[in-house]
């Protein structure tokens, strides 16, 4: 076995793996790491493993990965019990890369080549919404825009049940903040408000091929049946926008971009005008929402 960013994986893995090493793949079919697509790709296959017992048991539910490059992580969620994963990636070089795959474990990968952030994936997944496990090492350049697109799907529960997924530790940290802290915004309270978000795994730089300059952290998220307290998740963007858009100002003034007599909308719910976006819990800001829409 070698190192994080090594290319040759143990024996055991060898024998069940019939595809050659992640390295002789990128190699076979030009796979070099392209900046403008944000790719990083991990070589060891005991790593991708890790990624993949993040989210839990695989079996018996769909797979969706987002940006399996040359499929490592792909490979990594078969060997891990995956019995059925559909593979959404943009760069057209990798998709001999992940036709082999394919034939290698037949039935097991649908590979669909296009964009994630314009893919209506309740339709995507079909039957088998409800039941369906997210793990990717995402795109960076993507990441928390396909995230929020995810937390803010109707109709609630989502069509997916769980997700495992790679970020930036800088935007881990924003996802799982609690208030009262500088990394504490509106990527918090949209996770923490509709999902439990904690981090379970994290990776130096030099776990990828090439190195990032930053570490890498794999969230968990499990939805929230029913978020609480109730309120609409559209409006709860607009107040959270409001509250952190000028986040050094006291809420008296920094919604005034959301209604022009914030006062009052405080008061209904039962919050000083002095305080700070930072200072309200998720639940608070669900309040606010609610109370928003009901004025």
């Amino acid at each position: 076995m070698k190192t994080p960013n090594g290319s040759d994986e143990g024996k055991a893995d060898q024998q069940q793996d019939p595809l050659p090493p992640l390295r002789e793949v990128i190699r076979q079919h030009g796979l070099s790491a392209r900046k403008t697509l944000s790719q990083n790709f991990i070589l060891d296959l005991n790593l991708t493993r890790r990624l993949a017992r993040c989210a839990g048991p695989l079996q018996d539910s769909l797979i969706v990965e987002i940006g399996p490059g040359p499929g490592g992580l792909t490979r990594a969620l078969i060997m891990e019990g995956a019995e059925r994963i559909i593979a959404v990636e943009r760069d057209e070089r990798c998709q001999a890369a992940l036709s082999e795959i394919a034939a290698a474990y037949p039935g097991r990968l649908q590979v669909n080549m296009g964009d994630a952030l314009a893919t209506n994936w309740s339709e995507h997944v079909g039957a088998a919404a409800g039941n369906v496990i997210v793990v990717a090492n995402l795109p960076y350049a993507i990441a928390t825009s396909l995230l929020v697109s995810w937390l803010e799907t109707e109709p609630w529960p989502p069509w997916y049940k769980r997700m495992a997924l790679m970020f930036q530790k800088e935007v881990a940290d924003r996802i799982v903040a609690q208030p009262g802290t500088k990394a504490y915004g509106r990527l918090a309270v949209l996770a923490q408000w509709r999902t439990t978000p904690r981090i379970v795994l994290k990776l130096k730089p030099e776990a990828f091929t090439p190195p990032p300059k930053v570490s890498s952290s794999v969230v968990l998220f499990t939805p929230r049946t029913e978020p609480h307290p109730p309120a609409s998740v559209k409006t709860l963007a607009r107040v959270t926008a409001a509250a952190f858009g000028q986040r050094r100002k006291m809420l008296r003034q920094s919604l005034k971009a959301l209604t022009p007599m914030p006062e009052l909308l405080l008061r209904k719910c039962n919050l000083e005008p002095t305080l700070r976006a930072e200072d309200l819990t998720v639940s608070k800001f669900a309040e606010l929402a609610a109370a928003f829409d009901g004025s």
